[in-house]
């Protein structure tokens, strides 16, 4: 079941492999995302060492989080994958010039997964092209509606 989605994501990148991975949250998170208060279109996934950390994303805390702690909503948090997998992507990533994006976060038997790619950024005349087969599609639906 999603959480929230990026769709952006689909215009300015060319989606190559997907994962999913975990996140290491605090209490008061989980409590906001389950509220449906997590946006991650901002957010991106970076290497740092042997680890992957989501940075950007933004959870907005609950009214109700405690007085003597004061949350940041945008803080930098690490990404849960098997370590053979992660350096399968360090590899993809430093080689071929790809990039990972957060494109989807959910649940997972209970638990909120993050579903992340490898991506390869799209050049303006790509995005031109693809939002024209958009327009095409969206026409021939049309025409075949009215038949």
């Amino acid at each position: 079941m999603s959480i929230v989605q990026n769709r952006k994501v689909f215009h300015d990148y060319f989606i190559e492999e997907r994962y999913e991975a975990g996140i290491a949250l605090e209490g008061w998170e989980v409590k906001a995302i389950r509220g449906g208060r997590a946006q991650i279109g901002e957010g991106y996934v970076i290497v740092k060492g042997e680890e992957l950390f989501l940075i950007g994303a933004h959870i907005s805390p609950l009214p109700t989080v405690s007085t003597h702690f004061t949350p940041d909503p945008t803080r930098t948090r690490k990404l849960l994958m098997h370590a053979e997998e992660i350096r399968r992507l360090i590899g993809k990533v430093e080689q071929r010039g790809y990039t990972l994006v957060p494109l989807d976060l959910h649940y997972a038997k209970g638990r909120i997964k993050l579903e992340i790619a490898l991506a390869r950024g799209k050049l303006k005349h790509d995005k031109r092209a693809a939002e024209r087969e958009k327009e095409w599609s969206r026409e021939k639906q049309r025409l075949l509606r009215s038949r």
